[in-house]
Formats: C-alpha cells, sequence, structure tokens
C-alpha cells in the first residue's frame, strides 16, 4: 500500500522480472535475476509468476478458455493439453459453463476470475496482482478477494497485492508500505478478514457491473 508514486507499481514489476532495479539486487530463490538476458528473464515470468490486472487484459474477441491458454501457447504446450488445462482452470474459479463466452459477455467479476484462472494456468509459485479488485464493485470485490484468500490457504500460492484500499488490504496476512520508494512500515496482519464463504461460481447477473 501507498499514495501514488510511492513506487508500488514499480516494485511490483521489479518482482515479475518486468523491470531491472537501477542499483542493488533481487534475489529469486537464491539466484540473483538482475543480470540475466531478456530470455532468461521471460521463462521466470512465464514459469514461476502469475499476473492479474486492474484492467483484466483479455483479449475482446477470443473466448475465455482461449484467454486462458495464452501462457501455454509461450510455453510450448499442444493444443489438446491446453484447452483441457484451461477449462479445469476456469472450473477452479468457478467459471463452468462460460468457458465459450466472450469477454463482452462476462461481467466484471467473471472477466476479473478469467484473468485468475490466466495467472494460475502455469501453475506458478506467487501471483502479482495489481489492484485486482480497482475496477469492480464492493460486492464483487469480496468475491474476488475470498477467490484469492482461498487460492492462498488451500493451494499454498503466495499472492503479493497492490491496493489503494484497506479493506482489501484486510484480507492479507502482511501489510507493506511504501513512501517515496521506502518501506515505512512492513507488519503481520494479526488477524486477516475471513472468507464469507468459500469461492463459487457467479451467476450471470453477480457481479455485473
Amino acid at each position: 500500500m501507498g499514495p501514488s508514486g510511492s513506487g508500488k507499481s514499480t516494485l511490483m514489476h521489479i518482482l515479475g522480472c518486468f523491470d531491472r532495479p537501477t542499483s542493488g539486487r533481487y534475489l529469486l530463490n537464491g539466484q540473483d535475476v538482475t543480470r540475466l538476458d531478456r530470455d532468461s528473464l521471460a521463462y521466470i515470468r512465464n514459469r514461476r509468476f502469475g499476473f492479474v490486472f486492474q484492467s483484466f487484459n483479455l483479449l475482446s474477441n477470443t473466448t475465455a478458455w482461449e484467454n486462458v491458454c495464452l501462457p501455454l501457447i509461450y510455453a510450448g504446450v499442444s493444443g489438446k493439453e491446453m484447452k483441457t488445462r484451461a477449462w479445469t482452470a476456469l472450473r477452479q474459479v468457478g467459471l463452468q459453463g462460460r468457458e465459450t463466452h466472450l469477454p463482452t459477455q462476462l461481467s466484471g467479476g467473471e472477466q476479473q476470475r478469467v484473468a485468475i484462472a490466466r495467472a494460475l494456468i502455469n501453475e506458478p509459485e506467487t501471483i502479482l496482482a495489481d489492484e485486482p479488485t480497482g475496477a469492480l464493485d464492493t460486492r464483487t470485490s469480496k468475491e474476488i478477494m475470498t477467490l484469492l484468500q482461498h487460492l492462498n490457504r488451500e493451494r499454498g500460492l503466495t499472492i503479493i497485492i497492490v491496493t489503494h484500499e484497506p479493506d482489501i488490504a484486510d484480507y492479507c496476512r502482511r501489510l507493506v508500505r511504501l513512501r517515496d520508494g521506502i518501506i515505512i512500515e512492513d507488519r503481520v496482519i494479526e488477524e486477516p478478514q475471513q472468507p464469507e464463504k468459500e469461492p463459487a461460481a457467479m451467476s450471470q447477473e453477480e457481479g455485473r457491473l
């Protein structure tokens, strides 16, 4: 968390190997990745991280399952296996029955679930989520946070979230505050917000913006 310009997104881009730090080192599982070439960084991004964005970043003329397949294309996975894995990922985020819908046929919450399924498809160690609820209403935001919290607790995924919203930060187990590129607070949240229910499929009307 932190005000605009504090360095939140820059830090996330460095963690996700999109940007290089101007000084110092970034050790990922003990490896200094700051000196790796572009191909090596791309490989790390595709295999170790999943990314979720505020604007969903879905291809508008491509179905939900085809959007989820994109990381698998770069990984060289065969067509039949891609579809199987994509449909499985969509079921895991509660979108069974919506696999062949275009983004324009999905609610905001459903589009973000597609984005989360895409982030999960390569079984990453860490999901980086930049304002994942910023474009959603309160009810849908709670559903998305419940889903992310479930993935953290049941699958052991580390999920790093950038947010301006204190009620979203309350779901997390650790809070890091930035100001002018400096960490000014780093603490454990003793009692994170508890999910209201297990993540489930949303109806066509739930969460629609």
